[in-house]
């Protein structure tokens, strides 16, 4: 700089307004503000009238296969009604088919297209049971407008799977298309059925869920007789008092079943529903599953709204009137006196089924040919040509989320005979509970029997937990994984403390001491092995009552241990004289008990007893043997005696295993405590795991890659600011160059010309966006008087494009007005930047 420059004095001044320029707004910015702030405010949008209300979808949010018919679609509509004109002709007592009923769109369509086969790429639907069961709990059950008349209207599966909800023929259509596709041969049956199968009432019904428990039942094993087995000792008791006990008893039985057979029927009786006046009237759907395909076995029917599969001949369903899949529709032409029990399911049978379309994909038992039916061969020649067009509905997809999430807003409640079932989708309850059955022991569900919980994705892997009301248990099942290996826990809900009855069981094979199950009460501790190198296979710990002391406690309050009791398995590679099956540690009495394993030619062990020296526990003085400290008894003579030195040694190395087996013991009574206080936090604080391939859920992985989408915006940002040369246009008015010095009066001229354009392009920028707006509302106002000025005369198409107009329009107006208040937000702010780059720019230097 030179000496004449008025900037160079005062430096420290200079600096300090520096520093407060960036705080205090300039005289320029408060301008700028204060002009932006003389454009027009933006008026209120006018409100569009409220539409009338319309019974029927919008068309337009549909493809062009839900809004018409193609000409082979309207060929087969004209078959469709003529074939329903025969029908009612020659049988004018039966009910009105259900072939062609209207679709979400208003456009009638034949029930067949409207079936789209589909397999899902998930493995689980790619099976009946677990394809049922989805469309059961993804979809919200709504009855029939009238119960005994057929649906007007069929949704296409893709629209029942959007709005999740339909009636039972939305059910067997969504099903039955998963089920084709998957390889079944499944079919839509449209027929009778009771009361509580159409309302789906299962009130009266056993939940499915217990009865799957109750099955499980464990096999006895029946122990196989050795070759040389002793024979069991003849049987003196008289067999004319046998029997006569025998007759006694089993007429006691019967007397006790015939009792137990008249309560069932007055319960039943009680239970029974009222007369329902619209017996045999009440229309269903329902999927029926043929023999042959997917090694089905047996002909069945699967109950749509339960998911539930049911018999043929069972009495809940009254008739069928047609069954129908996505090739042809075959009519029931047998009577259903009997319900379906007596049906024969032949479709190739023409006697029994009349079907549709000649192209008939089943094999069909024909008629040995007469003179007169030549003529109707020639016409089922040209009827041959007749076939299916292909489905115009879309191709049915579920995203895992929707498929995740299961059931309509993640929950859903089902009542069952005493019985109430709560489904959950995973992540949507704190604890992360799938499954809550809860079971009463009255029918008005008020005394609680027991709960059953399921949960998934828990850090402490619960899966299960059984609380039980009568007797008071509490049993919780874990997956793999924990800290301690816990598999099972079973304890009293009223005394859940450390030193109470429990019963826990461990992943065996995962844990070092290969402990299997520990069992307690307040005054014993079982633990049981498997697999251990040493071959224990059993601990029995028995406590005395811990005394009660007063004042401070010193140390650990531990209970006080009178007797252990060690079990091992046979080890081979010794023998059996020397191989210890059972090792009494006798606290109380100072003893140890020693039993051998028996020979297979022995009767009885070997047995050995110790007692413990006076001062055993006196580390300053050695104990002597003494031959009253031990007593043996040996099986055979066969076996040679231990000499004193191996017996001094083996009492040595009895008392070291005790004092080693006494702290095993405290060890598992300080695991039993941490496993109890791990369970407390866990329930306190429930903590859930989710898998690093779940971006939506895994926030770590959600967070890093946001921070990768922003560290990349910002270098292409930056790069996009360095590039952009706002002095370029200026200094190229004024013949200047980057390389040139600049003088500190084209410096100030610089900047202040920088500035002025800026701030009179943020102006002109508000100025349009307002002209764009006053546009924008008045064309609203001019339709809008339009419509009140016509609204009389107008018909419904004219009505729904005004609608469409409003709607756009008022889009428009408020992105305009969003615009326009960012616009004066942010312009101030960009102001300041340009200030701040200018003042930094080393080319105006000069300033400074």
């Amino acid at each position: 700089m030179s000496n004449d420059d008025p900037t160079e004095n005062d430096t420290e001044l200079d600096l300090d307004i520096d520093q407060t320029a960036e705080q205090i707004e300039s005289k320029e910015v408060q301008d700028l503000k204060n002009e932006l702030n003389e454009v027009i405010k933006p008026m209120d949008a006018p409100p569009m009238f409220p539409p009338h209300p319309v019974k029927c979808l919008n068309p337009h949010d549909y493809p062009e296969s839900y809004n018409s018919n193609s000409k082979k679609e309207e060929l087969v509509l004209q078959y469709v009604d003529n074939f329903k004109t025969q029908f009612q002709y020659i049988y004018p007592d039966r009910k009105t088919l259900f072939m062609a009923p209207y679709n979400e769109c208003g456009i009638e369509k034949f029930v067949c297209t409207t079936i789209r086969p589909t397999i899902l790429k998930f493995s689980k639907l790619y099976d009946w049971k677990e394809c049922a069961q989805f469309v059961a709990d993804y979809l919200q059950f709504r009855l029939l407008k009238e119960p005994t008349e057929l649906p007007q209207i069929l949704y296409s599966p893709t629209h029942t799977l959007k709005i999740q909800e339909g009636n039972c023929f939305d059910y067997s259509v969504l099903l039955a298309s998963l089920l084709i596709g998957a390889g079944y041969d499944a079919y839509i049956v449209s027929g009778y059925a009771t009361r509580e199968v159409c309302n789906m009432d299962q009130s009266r019904i056993i939940c499915p869920l217990l009865i799957k428990s109750m099955e499980k039942k464990t096999e006895v094993k029946r122990k196989e007789m050795g070759k040389y087995t002793v024979k069991p000792p003849k049987d003196m008791n008289s067999k004319y008092q046998a029997s006569q006990e025998s007759k006694a008893k089993k007429k006691l039985e019967e007397e006790a079943l015939k009792r137990k057979l008249e309560y069932e029927r007055y319960l039943a009786e009680l239970e029974r529903p009222a007369a329902d006046p619209l017996y045999g009237l009440r229309v269903h759907a329902w999927v029926m599953v043929l023999s042959g395909k997917r090694e089905v076995a047996e002909t069945f029917f699967i109950e749509t709204l339960t998911g539930n599969a049911v018999s043929t001949k069972d009495d809940e369903y009254l008739g069928i009137e047609s069954v129908w899949n996505h090739k042809n529709y075959w009519v029931n032409m047998q009577s259903c006196i009997d319900g379906t029990a007596g049906l024969v399911f032949d479709l190739g049978d023409s006697s029994k089924w009349e079907y549709m379309l000649p192209s008939n994909d089943k094999p069909i038992l024909l008629m040995p040919p007469t003179e007169g039916m030549e003529e109707e061969e020639e016409s089922k020649d040209v009827e041959k040509h007749l076939d299916l067009p292909p489905s115009w509905v879309n191709q049915i997809d579920i995203t895992l989320k929707d498929f995740e999430r299961r059931c309509p807003e993640g929950k859903k409640v089902v009542f069952y005979k005493k019985c109430k079932v709560e489904k959950f989708a995973p992540y949507l309850l704190k604890d992360n509970m799938v499954l809550k059955i809860t079971e009463y022991l009255d029918s008005e569900m008020k005394d609680l029997k027991q709960i059953i919980e399921e949960f998934v994705h828990r850090a402490d892997k619960i899966n299960k937990r059984v609380i039980n009301f009568q007797t008071g248990w509490v049993l919780e099942t874990f997956d793999r994984g924990r800290s301690k290996f816990l598999k099972e826990h079973r304890y009293q809900q009223s005394k859940a403390g450390p030193e109470n009855e429990r019963i826990m069981h461990f992943y065996h094979d995962s844990r070092v001491d290969g402990l299997k199950c520990r069992e307690e009460t307040p005054t014993e501790m079982c633990e049981h092995f498997e697999n251990r190198p040493d071959f224990l296979y059993y601990r029995k710990v028995v406590f005395d009552k811990r005394q009660k002391k007063f004042g401070p406690q010193d140390g650990d309050n531990y209970r006080p241990i009178l007797k252990i009791i060690e079990r091992y398995n046979r080890n081979y590679k010794r023998k059996a004289n020397d191989d210890i099956h059972e090792l009494i540690y006798n606290i109380e009495a100072e003893k140890f008990q020693i039993t051998y394993h028996r020979e297979s030619t022995k009767i009885a062990p070997s047995t050995r007893e110790f007692l413990k020296p006076p001062n055993w526990n006196d580390k300053s003085t050695t104990w002597n043997w003494n031959l009253d400290l031990h007593q043996t008894y040996q099986a055979s003579n066969e076996y040679k005696q231990k000499k004193n030195v191996e017996l001094y040694q083996f009492l040595s190395w009895l008392i070291n295993e005790e004092e080693m087996v006494k702290s095993m013991v405290r060890k598992s009574e300080e695991e039993v405590k941490s496993i109890l206080n791990d369970r407390t936090h866990e329930e306190t604080v429930t903590e859930k795991t989710v898998s690093i391939y779940d971006t939506d859920r895994n926030e770590k992985a959600k967070q890093y890659k946001l921070d990768i989408e922003k560290k990349i915006n910002e270098e292409k940002l930056r790069k996009q600011t360095h590039e952009v040369d706002y002095l370029a246009p200026f200094l190229a008015e004024k013949g200047l160059s980057d390389k040139q010095p600049i003088s500190a009066s084209a410096a100030a001229d610089l900047k202040e010309r920088c500035l002025s354009d800026l701030k009179q392009r943020l102006i002109d920028k508000a100025n349009l966006i307002q002209k764009r707006y006053e546009a924008e509302s008045n064309e609203m106002q001019k339709k809008q008087q339009w419509y009140q000025a016509n609204q009389i005369n107008m018909s419904r198409e004219d009505e729904q494009e005004y609608l469409e107009y409003c709607s756009d329009a008022l889009f428009r107006i408020h992105i305009l007005e969003l615009r326009l208040n960012r616009h004066k937000e942010k312009a101030p702010i960009k102001y300041q930047e340009m200030e701040q780059r200018l003042r930094a720019d080393p080319r105006l230097s000069q300033l400074k």
